[in-house]
């Protein structure tokens, strides 16, 4: 092995260290990749810088359609007297669970794959106070001119078999740059309140370790049971609503 390349590359790695987080995120994937011992320091460095940039973007995608859902809502909130949206959530999908992903789609950990087969970098979650707004804000949301749905996956009418709601969707927006518009990818995903709750316990409760098979089994069983009494709680809650605020209220 070249020595000089060595030496620069034990020096690339100390110095990525004292970086950022996503750099550290970054040279772990390429050294997955097997890349890092064959790339000169620029290299490295350039991928990292690239890296940087596909995040940065992802992050100004995420601000555009946080931005149209929060307009949404204001305007709603003088339109119909209440705010639909509950709360808005948004992440930037790791770069553990990237990797973790083209290695279920058996593709090759590279920048590229990232930009074209990975879809859910940015997320956004679009919490509502009942189910009848989630297809409404969707409605909304599509009906604007700049706005593509790639795919759509309605767990609320169709539910998982684990007892998972939530409505998902994979849109495209453009995001202006200095050097011109790119068309970015973001998953939405809008849940009710109580499909939310339901969600985030059943995450953390399913995944607990060392459990046997008949106490998973059981768990499971449980969890089913607590979807659907949610489910049941949604719509009487719903119902509530339309009573207090009735769609085509009688002159």
């Amino acid at each position: 092995m070249n020595t000089d390349l060595s030496a620069n590359n034990n020096m690339n790695q100390n110095m990525i260290r004292k970086n950022s987080k996503d750099d550290i995120a970054i040279n772990q994937i390429l050294k997955q990749a097997d890349t890092v011992m064959s790339m000169s320091p620029d290299e490295v460095f350039a991928s990292i810088s690239e890296w940087q940039e596909m995040m940065t973007k992802y992050n100004c995608a995420i601000r555009e359609i946080r931005t149209k859902f929060e307009v949404l809502n204001d305007e709603l909130s003088i339109r119909s007297n209440r705010n639909p949206i509950h709360g808005i959530y948004s992440r930037i999908k790791s770069p553990r669970s990237i990797m973790d992903k083209l290695h279920r789609k058996g593709l090759d950990i590279t920048l590229d794959n990232i930009k074209t087969e990975i879809h859910d970098i940015a997320g956004v979650r679009v919490i509502c106070d009942f189910a009848d707004d989630i297809y409404e804000i969707a409605d909304m949301l599509l009906k604007q001119d700049d706005i593509k749905l790639l795919t759509y996956k309605d767990y609320i009418r169709a539910p998982k078999e684990n007892g998972y709601r939530s409505y998902h969707m994979i849109i495209e927006t453009p995001v202006f740059f200095s050097d011109g518009k790119e068309m970015m990818k973001v998953e939405v995903q809008l849940r009710t309140i109580a499909m939310d709750f339901w969600a985030s316990l059943e995450h953390e409760l399913r995944y607990k370790k060392d459990l046997d098979k008949k106490t998973l089994a059981q768990i499971s069983a449980d969890l089913l049971n607590c979807a659907n009494t949610i489910a049941d709680v949604d719509n009487q809650m719903m119902g509530i609503k339309d009573k207090l605020y009735p769609k085509y209220p009688d002159e």
